[in-house]
């Protein structure tokens, strides 16, 4: 007997392939059993979709969300934008394996890298598994939507070497033991390898992480271990910024150890930068010729990072700037507030050829004030309240910065939401050479908003701009998805799949504003928004979300490679 029916909605199944249709959905035991006009139910719970997009649910393969699975089982604000399986564990930042030894260590480097606030890691999370298993039957049972977890390569790293991590090259025997630890992760269940050389990922004392400190040869050699068990897959940023070749050369590697498509992170695209793009995009070319696969993750909507100097994150990557980012609270008030302390920072930025790229402190616009005596600056650019105070524009900033007690917002203008936009990003998203993901969503708490994408994708490329049909946007953020990494009877709505599913209004759905919302372990704080017009989203037959609000049900799978996942190879493979 049927347990649900989705009655009378306009079914778009996720497969890119065919056009929205009216029909019935019906679930029984967690799984769509019959997707058909007038389809019998008796006794089933009806929801009545008339007028509305029942959909499969959207995948989301690039999170951060490995600590707050502990504080907040239903991994908003995802789930709100109709998001039902997630992954972790990308850029090399899993938090298992883990020894109580080093469980201080990554905190600091999550705090730092990730943007997560140390006081929410410390009281939020409990710290005392040691495998990944363990961390994984930690998770069984608690979860709102489906979560995967790659293993991460910066922890491996420190449980072999230590302190030594961040210090030298690894040993042939200690690169042997951390392909064991990733092989008994990958055993129990870890969805991948992740890994980053990324000149933005510095620890809590502002080193690079231990990931940054790999040979090229120690990476491949991890990737090796990925091929040998089934349904991995691999996940890497090699640098920030246009490739230059040993970018290519190497992710083309990872990929053919492991027999697996790599995907990289991030593109972001815009109207006017084809040349630049396609630059980017040439890895996935360099990798085909030998039979590989690389995949760019790439955001679909405009990016508005929010600065601050609570955090420092990016503003660390200003030459010079990476040690005064990480000094404790207090010290770096009073380097902010000092006449000297500025001058050195302006004299850093100076040397590193940073002025009028990052450090033209009179393009940003003050997007969140606290203090009440910085009430009338929110919204007004740097630059228009320097020469209303008479005063250069970086001093402007940081008296604001130090009243605020370092936790004022600031963002470049806003750019990037034009149709032009748009038209530019479709094409990339049509590209075999890249697919939509990159939210970041878990991590970034107060610099990212980006886990809004699905429904920014479909209220501005589907419904304003008009660039994209809804059957072939759904499929980019479902099946596609889904396919990648092998998810298994997921990405789609058809007879046999999981009942995995979103219902949503085409005329009102997207991202609802982005807030300050303090509801994190200890006093913390991050940026949130949820959605309009997403009406249900559930997982496993279960309604996880009710009219925009997240609901009490907890039917979320913790996804296990080979069990949930099946392997998908290179063409070369």
């Amino acid at each position: 007997m049927a347990d649900v029916i989705i009655r009378g909605g306009t079914v778009v199944d996720g497969t890119g392939e065919t056009d929205a249709f009216r029909a019935d959905v019906v679930i029984e035991d967690g799984r769509v059993t019959a997707v058909e006009e007038g389809a019998a139910a008796d006794g089933a719970t009806e929801i009545d979709a008339d007028g509305l997009v029942v959909a499969p649910g959207f995948v989301d393969i690039h999170t951060h969300y490995d600590a707050q699975v502990f504080w907040d089982p239903t991994l908003s604000p995802s789930p709100l934008h109709g998001v039902t399986s997630v992954v972790g564990g990308n850029c090399g930042f899993s938090i298992a394996p883990l020894e109580a030894e080093h469980g201080d260590y990554l905190m600091r480097m999550l705090a730092r890298v990730e943007g997560m606030p140390l006081d929410s890691l410390e009281q939020g999370v409990p710290w005392d598994w040691t495998s990944f298993g363990d961390y994984l039957d930690r998770l069984d049972g608690r979860l709102s939507i489906n979560a995967g977890f790659m293993v991460g390569h910066s922890p491996l790293r420190r449980l072999v070497m230590g302190e030594d991590a961040t210090q030298r090259a690894a040993t042939e025997d200690e690169v042997a033991r951390m392909g064991a630890l990733l092989g008994e992760s990958l055993a129990a269940g870890g969805m991948g390898f992740s890994s980053s050389w990324a000149r933005t990922h510095n620890d809590g004392a502002g080193d690079p992480v231990p990931s940054r400190h790999a040979t090229a040869e120690e990476i491949v050699d991890l990737c090796r271990v990925v091929g040998e068990h089934e349904g991995t897959t691999l996940e890497f940023i090699p640098m920030v910024g246009p490739f230059e070749d040993w970018a290519k050369d190497l992710m083309t590697d990872m990929s053919l150890a492991a027999n697996r498509p790599l995907n990289w992170n991030i593109l972001v695209v815009l109207a006017g930068l084809d040349e630049l793009t396609e630059g980017q995009l040439s890895a996935g070319s360099h990798a085909a010729e030998r039979g590989a696969r690389v995949i760019a993750l790439t955001i679909p909507h405009g990016i508005s990072p929010r600065l601050s100097f609570a955090s420092g994150f990016l503003l660390d990557t200003i030459p010079g700037w990476e040690k005064p980012m990480t000094l404790p609270h207090a010290e770096k008030m009073d380097l902010l507030a000092r006449a000297d302390g500025r001058a050195q920072l302006l004299e850093r930025a100076r040397e590193g050829g940073a002025i009028g790229g990052l450090a033209n402190w009179g393009q940003y616009v003050l997007t969140e004030v606290f203090a009440a005596e910085n009430s009338a600056y929110e919204g007004r650019s740097v630059a228009e309240v320097a020469t209303e105070q008479g005063k250069e524009p970086f001093d402007a900033l940081l008296d604001i910065v130090v009243a605020d007690d370092l936790r004022t917002g600031f963002s470049f203008p806003p750019s990037g939401e034009s149709k032009e936009d748009y038209q530019a990003r479709v094409k990339v998203w049509r590209d075999d050479r890249a697919i939509i993901g990159a939210s970041d969503a878990g991590a970034h708490l107060d610099f990212l908003a980006t886990f809004n994408y699905a429904t920014a994708l479909l209220g501005n490329a589907v419904r304003d701009y008009g660039v994209i049909p809804l059957e072939e946007a759904v499929y980019r953020i479902s099946g596609e998805q889904a396919d990648l990494y092998g998810l298994r009877d997921r990405g789609r709505l058809v007879a046999g799949a999981h009942a995995d599913i979103v219902v949503f209004d085409p005329e009102t759905v997207g991202p609802e504003p982005i807030v300050s919302r303090e509801d994190l372990p200890g006093g913390g704080w991050r940026l949130y928004g949820g959605a309009t017009g997403i009406e249900r989203v559930l997982v496993a037959g279960q309604e996880v979300v009710r009219g925009g609000e997240l609901t009490d049900a907890r039917p979320g799978t913790v996804l296990r490679s080979g069990r949930d996942t099946a392997t998908v190879t290179v063409p070369g493979g």
